[in-house]
């Protein structure tokens, strides 16, 4: 009965967080035009404040786990802390001042996807159950904010909404938190020691540059899906409902992702999800109608849905048990981190130079570099290595 009550507090975490997530990431660039009156340029340095400070912190908040054995405990601190930032936030002006705010709330936001991914992983294989089936509740929680949000900002005509419904999802994922499993892996290495392990391990830092190349273009997208579907004769109205398609579809692909992945394997349901991205950014470089548009946002369930549970059992799978939480940590600032910005700022710049559609033409050439990587891990991978299941 504890375990089953545990594990929809996991669930509800996941849903909670994302929901703070989707509330704020997909309007955060209106926001800043609309309410503080900022420059393109000055936009676009705050958006990438926040995967740049990932780039950094993600890894440390890995390994203060590692060393420490309390996750729940940084995870609790993680999610108070940017809940209470994020309510203050509306309140700050200027240019400087809003990029350190939103810098110090990235600080602690970053935590909180490595150390809960380690935790409910763990907890998945330890007990039998589908860490697909604990994910997909980000993707539902993350695509209701998503079309609440836009309801509310478009009815009281203010955005800070985005932030006062970032902090209420975070304050209600702190409080799920008290039923989590007090700790993930055991592990009995310094970080120097586990950074040194991690660097031998060839097919796991090949993946990481395959995360970087695959995964980058996926959340860039979330900034510049919106000036896509305007592009294409679409209505604001039809962002919310676009972003609420593509995040919701990822619900049902995660929580059956595990019987695919038993059925497949992880490597090969990567390589799935990876070009089917590929696929959808090359279709939109071909400047596609609006109905298309609309349609092909549910391959996001087939991409995303698939890929970030089988890419987060592969990172685990290829480092040792002991630097596991470190590896998640490497894993998420690669991918959430570096990813999202260069992607990121390149596409604002290929939209500037060329247009959104040769973004997407970019965004799916280095998508498919990145599946031809995944298949040199594959070679590369000890065949004793079994693919993990349930």
């Amino acid at each position: 009965m504890r375990v089953e009550k545990t594990y929809r507090s996991i669930q509800a975490f996941y849903f909670f967080s994302f929901f703070g997530f989707g509330a704020l990431f997909p309007l955060l660039s209106v926001f800043l035009e609309e309410e503080k009156g900022l420059s393109h340029t000055q936009i676009g340095i705050v958006i990438a404040a926040l995967p740049i400070i990932t780039i950094f912190i993600q890894p440390l908040w890995g390994m203060l786990s590692d060393y420490t054995r309390k996750p729940r405990i940084l995870l609790m601190v993680a999610a108070a802390l940017a809940s209470l930032l994020g309510v203050f936030y509306p309140v700050l002006q200027l240019f400087p001042v809003l990029l350190a705010g939103i810098a110090i709330i990235a600080i602690f936001q970053a935590g909180i996807v490595p150390l809960s991914d380690s935790l409910s992983l763990s907890f998945s294989q330890s007990y039998h159950k589908q860490y697909g089936n604990i994910r997909l509740w980000g993707a539902v929680g993350f695509a209701i904010a998503v079309f609440i949000v836009g309801r509310v900002t478009e009815e009281t005509g203010s955005l800070s909404w985005i932030f006062y419904f970032f902090s209420i999802g975070l304050l209600f994922s702190l409080i799920t938190l008290f039923q989590f499993p007090k700790q993930a892996d055991d592990v009995s290495v310094s970080f120097r020691s586990g950074l040194i392990t991690l660097l031998q391990q060839k097919p796991f830092l090949l993946f990481l540059v395959s995360n970087f190349l695959v995964f980058g273009p996926i959340l860039a997208n979330n900034y510049y899906f919106g000036t896509f579907i305007l592009t294409v004769g679409g209505t604001l109205a039809g962002v919310g409902l676009a972003f609420l398609l593509a995040a919701g579809s990822e619900a049902p692909f995660m929580k059956i992702s595990q019987l695919i992945i038993d059925r497949l394997g992880v490597i090969t349901v990567v390589i799935t999800g990876s070009a089917v991205s590929a696929g959808r950014w090359l279709l939109y470089y071909f400047d596609p109608s609006t109905t298309v548009v609309y349609f092909t946002t549910i391959a996001q369930g087939l991409s995303v849905g698939l890929y970030i549970p089988a890419a987060l059992i592969l990172v685990r799978e290829l480092v040792p048990k002991e630097v596991r939480a470190t590896a998640v940590g490497l894993y998420s600032a690669v991918g959430n981190g570096i990813g999202n910005a260069f992607f990121t700022f390149m596409g604002g710049f290929l939209i500037d130079v060329w247009n959104v559609n040769g973004m997407y033409g970019f965004f799916s050439f280095m998508s498919m570099i990145g599946i031809v990587l995944v298949l040199f891990v594959q070679r590369w991978t000890n065949p004793e290595i079994k693919e993990l299941v349930s």
